[in-house]
């Protein structure tokens, strides 16, 4: 439960504020506002009751009173210093006054029964007004002295105010408007304020001079006429910026219209009434006359100014125009040269001319064009004259050329043309035909001879092409080459692809293919396709002893894309190294390493990520279960160590390095290990361990000199494989070739394969001095007399070899 609210008695800042500021619960009247303490109190703000009378209500019905020079109300004039009390008691002083005033000095009226003060009296032209200001000062003087007034001069800045009040003028018309008259400036504020009234002044001259026809009256001193002249020039100065003068008449027979803005007050004469016959018609058309004479030659002034500048566009327009004349003329006279010089190459053009104009001629006259008449060259585009003239002559001049004979024939002429015709800024677009003059020369005149060339060329002589091409290149557009590679070579190349068989063409593609690659690269794409198709249907029934098949893919390593090359090897090759892996006979009494070496010598062509995986597969699982059959018979430790390193030898660095090659030989040591760790013998096991110890180190840490044999750290490994290797491979010959090569050397002949030269896609090599290929078991030897490969024994090839030798 909550106590409920207890209202607090304490004092708060507006009870101390009320404590000093007592309200009376009177409304402030303006004076008390205005004065303050110095403020009379009004009687008349009393309430009703307490005084002898009300408050009186202001009389709204009274004229204004200005603080100026008086104002006429009925037949009484006020003047400044005078007083006019209403009856509300208040009193009418001008701004000077304000300053001499101080209330110490009005007498106060005193309070009737009800106790309220009447209003203070400021009486005006009283005696002795204001001599209290020798004792005292107000409260208006002290707020204008603060202001920086000073007693004796005007107010402003500049001490330029006036004690004078603001003067109430009387218009002539009652109902005219501000200035309709004339200025309405007091004496005093011209002099205060000085100025050149231009309108009071003309119109003081104009009716000073309008007046000097009149008679005088008699006994009236008759003025002297004065006229007034106005030279043609006055009026050309005047005329510009005259603006319309009023109306200087007024219409007698119409008193009854208003006036107009323009209209004039009737003249007056002395006596103040106007003249009866003024004849303001006359004057009007007088003036109308004079402004009409002004206004015909203020326009004959203008016209004349504007021929003037006429006269002078003219001029500048006749000198710009001879300018054009003579730059015409001079035009004139180098086109008639140009055309001079272009009808005399003509008429020498003409078939049956006795001394027709000849090629270098020809480049002597547009080097003259070129240089000495170079704008009209390029603006009217002469190098197109090349094709009437030139075109003919170099056509004549290449007819007899051969290119495949002489690739570099007429090039150091076409160099120049491309010069005089050639532009370097010009972009060839295909399809717009929009080719310049030397590219148009080059196609019409020079391609139809290379067009020619090429279709009669024998596409496997692939060498006069090439330097034909090569030699030209320089000056050949790059669109008419990329043209000649993909229109006329290119199609070639295809068709004899599809025409090639690699089973009975004894020159391999590539002979003829690949020195294109520097000049087509990528174009001789759509060549790879079919040529990898091809291979791979003549490798169907191929083995890996023959090396011919290395020989034809070789050159297209690097060549084929890398995804291109590895298909086709797991395609075509890898399942051939397989099958050869695993017919592989592992024997450590009777060991044959040559399908091994066929199979390691595809190492340069196949990854090794696909290699690896092969031998793991077909050769290592074999190997282990061999070297583990061996161990369990109780062997010669010593001739298993030699076997080990014969077999490890055999293997590349690169195969020796990989993670899988190596728990394959440690997988052999761990097997070795275990298999002396339960013999007798002494010694075997402490140097089996030691071996075992040694060899793991080596594979774990292989270190080599840069020459590739094996750190002095190591104990080093013989790098052949061991006698017992050797001695069966020497007995017994792998292949029929091996044996052919045996008797060859038996019998001091030269057996070597021939570089590049197949037939049936079988290797040809040269035994002796005859060629010879294998096929399968048979040895085919060239029969000179029939010109081609017959069929022999071996015998008879070593006899054929030694008679042709002899």
């Amino acid at each position: 439960m909550s106590s409920p609210e207890v209202e607090k008695f304490e004092i708060t800042d507006e009870d101390v504020y009320s404590s000093f500021n007592i309200r009376t619960g009177r409304r402030q009247t303006k004076n008390q506002a205005t004065f303050g303490i110095w403020a009379d109190e009004d009687s008349d703000d009393e309430r009703p009751g307490f005084g002898t009378r009300g408050k009186k209500k202001s009389d709204f019905t009274a004229p204004i009173g200005f603080v100026s020079g008086g104002i006429k109300q009925g037949d009484k004039t006020f003047k400044p210093g005078e007083e006019d009390v209403q009856e509300d008691g208040d009193a009418n002083f001008d701004l000077g006054d304000i300053a001499r005033l101080s209330y110490s000095g009005v007498k106060k009226e005193k309070m009737s029964s009800g106790g309220s003060r009447g209003r203070a009296k400021f009486p005006t032209g009283e005696k002795g007004l204001g001599d209290w200001e020798k004792h005292t000062k107000g409260l208006g003087m002290k707020l204008m002295q603060k202001m920086g007034f000073e007693v004796g001069k005007g107010l402003g800045k500049n001490k330029q105010g006036i004690t004078t009040p603001v003067e109430a003028v009387k218009r002539k018309t009652q109902k005219a408007g501000i200035a309709f008259h004339g200025t309405e400036r007091s004496e005093r504020s011209l002099i205060d304020f000085p100025a050149e009234d231009l309108e009071a002044k003309e119109e003081a001259e104009f009716k000073e001079q309008l007046s000097q026809w009149r008679k005088e009256p008699e006994g009236k001193r008759k003025k002297k006429v004065k006229y007034t002249y106005k030279t043609a020039q006055e009026a050309i100065d005047t005329g510009g910026n005259k603006k319309k003068g009023l109306k200087r008449y007024h219409t007698i027979a119409q008193r009854h219209d208003r006036p107009d803005d323009d209209a004039e007050a009737p003249m007056e004469t002395g006596r103040g009434r106007t003249d009866a016959f003024s004849m303001p018609e006359l004057m009007h058309n007088l003036n109308l006359l004079v402004d009409m004479s002004e206004e015909d030659i203020i326009q004959n002034d203008r016209k004349l100014r504007h021929e003037k500048d006429h006269i002078v566009n003219m001029r500048y327009e006749k000198e710009r125009l001879d300018t054009v004349l003579e730059q015409e003329e001079k035009l004139i006279q180098r086109l008639s040269k140009i055309l001079d010089i272009i009808n005399t190459v003509n008429e020498r053009t003409h078939p049956g001319c006795q001394n027709p104009v000849t090629l270098d001629e020809c480049m002597a006259i547009f080097r003259i064009l070129q240089n000495d008449f170079y704008s009209e060259y390029k603006m009217y585009e002469l190098e197109t004259l090349a094709v009437a003239l030139v075109f003919p002559i170099m056509n004549e001049y290449f007819k007899s050329w051969v290119p495949m004979r002489d690739p570099g024939y007429g090039i150091s002429v076409v160099k120049e043309w491309q010069y005089m015709l050639g532009d370097p800024n010009h972009v060839y677009v295909q399809g717009q035909n929009n080719m310049d003059v030397y590219q148009r020369l080059i196609w019409d005149v020079w391609l139809p001879h290379i067009r020619t060339a090429i279709l009669q060329w024998r596409v496997r002589e692939c060498d006069p092409v090439i330097e034909l091409l090569e030699t030209w290149m320089p000056v050949l557009p790059t669109w008419v080459m990329e043209n000649i590679q993909d229109q006329l070579v290119l199609p070639r190349l295809l068709a004899e692809v599809e025409a090639w068989n690699p089973l009975t063409d004894t020159v391999p593609i590539h002979s003829w293919l690949h020195p294109w690659l520097p000049l087509m690269k990528d174009k001789l794409e759509p060549c790879y396709a079919p040529i990898r198709q091809k291979l791979g249907n003549a490798l169907i029934n191929w083995h890996p002893s023959d090396s011919s098949a290395k020989v034809i893919l070789k050159p297209w390593h690097g060549v084929w894309r890398e995804g291109h090359m590895e298909v086709f090897m797991r395609k075509y090759i890898l399942p051939k190294l397989e099958l050869c892996l695993q017919e592989f006979p592992i024997n450590p009494h009777q060991q044959t390493l040559e399908p091994l070496q066929w199979v390691l010598s595809w190492s340069d062509l196949i990854s090794l990520r696909y290699m690896v995986p092969l031998f793991e597969k077909c050769f290592f699982s074999r190997w282990l279960q061999v070297l583990c059959t061996w161990l369990g018979n109780m062997p010669n430790y010593d001739e298993v160590t030699k076997w080990y390193l014969g077999w490890k030898s055999v293997f590349t660095e690169q195969y020796l390095t990989h993670p899988v090659i190596k728990e394959m030989f440690t997988k052999a040591l761990d097997m070795m290990n275990r298999a002396v760790s339960g013999h007798f013998q002494p010694g075997v096991k402490e140097n089996m361990a030691y071996f075992t110890h040694n060899e793991r180190r080596n594979i774990a840490e292989p270190t080599t000199t840069l020459s590739g044999s094996p750190a002095s750290s190591i104990p080093q490994t013989p790098t052949q494989p061991e006698p017992s290797l050797r001695t069966s491979s020497s007995t017994y010959p792998a292949s029929f070739r091996e044996l052919v090569e045996r008797k060859a050397e038996e019998n001091n002949l030269i057996f070597v394969p021939v570089p590049g030269k197949t037939h049936e896609a079988k290797q040809v090599y040269r035994c002796g001095s005859v060629l010879v290929y294998f096929d399968r078991s048979v040895v085919f030897m060239m029969d000179e007399a029939m010109g081609s490969y017959v069929p022999v024994s071996l015998q008879k090839l070593i006899d054929t070899a030694k008679t042709v030798k002899r």
